[in-house]
């Protein structure tokens, strides 16, 4: 979408089902054993390349997402990103040298890289009669982008998108005021096509196709059988309206869809009704063909419109995420943001992530509950959904075959209870937690699942890294409320938790939030003090009052501390 007053515009809200007619032509499911993208929005090309190399190569992510990489308007806001102005590759996320080496060091992490496209429109400046310039130095006008296209390129309605129930003033009027491209036209679709092309020498892998609903899906058809690679991977952004002409599914032959129902039935599902419904969550809820459909907890229009969950939205969010990732319906993705209060902020630090979780960077895509999932999602292709349980209400549980296995408790207290699974026996690492589990002979093991929390088996994980069960430690969780830039982190008088140095401390994961949690080795039998503290992006420090805490680690296993931070 192009700006943030698409969602408001469309007035989209999930509706009953769509008939899904017709045969694919084509294969649209990402090829490969790992279908899961991280969607690093807004990210510049050298923050992506070191994302590939230390967190999604490792984590199993098989494609990243970035934004779209053409010459767009200036402008700090987000939403300048979908108003290109040429097909250069020039502009705040690097230019066609750093995209170049950040497709090279992905590749060279075993990380696809999918390019958002946008193609439909071109800028819309709010004067038609001004001249601009755009951050790669171009000139243009509205209905004027020399060299690119100019107004004979363009559709002939000049008034915005008014009727969704009219396929004609959907596809050729603009946009929220954008300067609408003919995709019927010879010449436009030779140059898109030649855009694309110049991305796919570069060794982009796919194109996630921006407002897909607003060209008619024979032009798109068109526009991709001219590409060197027509199979490519093509993932399109069609949004579902109840009673709309343009449906998602005439898309269908050209490569996957987005389903945004999945994403905005979820928000429903976790915010006020039952888990327990979930229990044939995809096609049985109208939903187009799983083979073809990316899903996705939320997106960079979503999480600002407020119709599907954000990050703001703390646990509802993660398990949001888990459930995603553990279920077998759909190519997902994870969409990894920065913190915003204004609708309209653009990216943080000049785009630049210098490490998660500073400058408002929120990097979801490597938050523990999050990744460790990618990997579930991976030893679980294939198998279908096994040994579904539920207790009528919010805590559910289901197994992948003999390869994976998943709890989900969104209950307001503990769950006790032992599971039946069809897993092998074994010692499992729960990914979760970074806890042990054992599941005996008959597939069955008891485990207490706090709230708001998940259990997450899997055959690739059966022994954690550091098994807490031989390792001693202090496991910190601490409530805490937070506004855009601040992280809390705990600091004390010992090495590991940074000598009671503000700037050594160590930060806590806030994919739980408010509750903010860390797992720290420390000796058996050590007696520690510590204290929380809150950091602005600026480095501002604030300590929590009152005295020092005081714990003591036991003599095997882990000191489990439930704080609330003092202000």
């Amino acid at each position: 979408m192009a700006r943030k007053t698409v969602a408001a515009a469309l007035a989209l809200v999930a509706g009953a089902a769509v008939a899904v007619t017709g045969a694919p032509t084509v294969q649209a499911a990402p090829p490969g054993t790992k279908d899961v993208t991280a969607v690093l929005f807004e990210w510049n090309f050298a923050s992506v390349a070191k994302a590939c190399t230390e967190q999604l190569g490792p984590a199993g992510y098989g494609y990243v997402q970035v934004s779209p990489p053409q010459e767009r308007i200036q402008g700090s806001q987000w939403w300048t990103a979908y108003q290109p102005v040429s097909y250069k590759i020039a502009g705040p996320l690097g230019d066609r040298t750093a995209f170049k080496n950040m497709v090279d060091t992905c590749h060279a992490a075993g990380v696809k890289v999918v390019a958002d496209s946008v193609i439909n429109h071109m800028a819309g400046p709010a004067d038609p009669n001004a001249g601009y310039t755009g951050t790669g130095g171009s000139s243009y006008s509205k209905y004027n982008y020399p060299g690119v296209y100019s107004g004979s390129d363009l559709d002939d309605c000049r008034a915005s998108v008014s009727n969704y129930q009219d396929k004609a003033n959907v596809q050729n009027c603009e946009l929220v005021g954008l300067a609408d491209l003919d995709t019927g036209e010879e010449y436009v679709r030779g140059r898109i096509a030649g855009y694309l092309n110049d991305l796919l020498t570069l060794g982009v892998d796919g194109f996630r196709i921006d407002a897909a609903k607003h060209m008619p899906a024979a032009d798109l058809a068109n526009i991709k059988s001219r590409l060197t690679n027509p199979s490519v991977y093509w993932k399109q952004e069609a949004i579902y309206g109840a009673g709309e002409a343009v449906s998602p599914s005439e898309y269908l032959g050209n490569g996957d869809v987005q389903e945004f129902r999945y994403a905005r039935d979820l928000k429903r599902v976790l915010q006020g009704e039952k888990l327990a419904y979930l229990k044939n969550f995809g096609e049985a809820w109208g939903y187009m063909p799983s083979g073809q459909s990316a899903v996705f907890v939320d997106n960079h229009d979503t999480e600002r419109g407020g119709d599907t969950l954000n990050y703001k939205n703390g646990a509802q969010y993660t398990l949001a995420s888990v459930f995603m990732l553990a279920w077998p319906y759909g190519s997902p993705d994870v969409h990894s943001g920065y913190e915003w209060t204004d609708k309209d902020a653009g990216a943080p630090n000049g785009h630049q992530v210098n490490a998660c979780y500073s400058d408002g960077w929120k990097c979801q895509h490597a938050w523990r509950e999050i990744s460790s999932m990618v990997a579930f999602r991976n030893t679980a292709r294939g198998q279908a959904v096994t040994d579904w349980w539920d207790n009528g209400n919010n805590a559910i549980a289901f197994g992948r075959g003999a390869k994976a296995y998943v709890a989900i408790n969104h209950e307001s207290s503990a769950l006790t209870r032992t599971f039946q699974t069809s897993l092998p026996a074994g010692t499992y690492c729960d990914v979760q937690s970074g806890g042990s589990v054992t599941v005996n002979s008959a597939g069955q093991f008891t485990a207490t699942v706090a709230a708001n929390t998940a259990v997450a088996l899997h055959t690739g994980a059966m022994s954690c890294t550091t098994p807490p069960a031989t390792t001693t430690g202090a496991s910190f969780n601490v409530t805490a409320t937070t506004v855009v830039g601040q992280n809390i982190y705990v600091t004390g008088n010992r090495p590991e938790l940074g000598n009671w140095s503000p700037t050594a401390a160590l930060k806590l994961d806030p994919a739980a939030y408010p509750v903010w949690k860390l797992t720290v080795p420390l000796p058996a039998g050590t007696s520690f003090e510590y204290k929380y503290i809150r950091k602005d992006a600026a480095g501002n420090t604030t300590w929590e009052s009152g005295a020092n805490r005081t714990a003591t680690v036991p003599s095997s296993g882990q000191l489990v501390l439930n704080d609330t931070f003092r202000n």
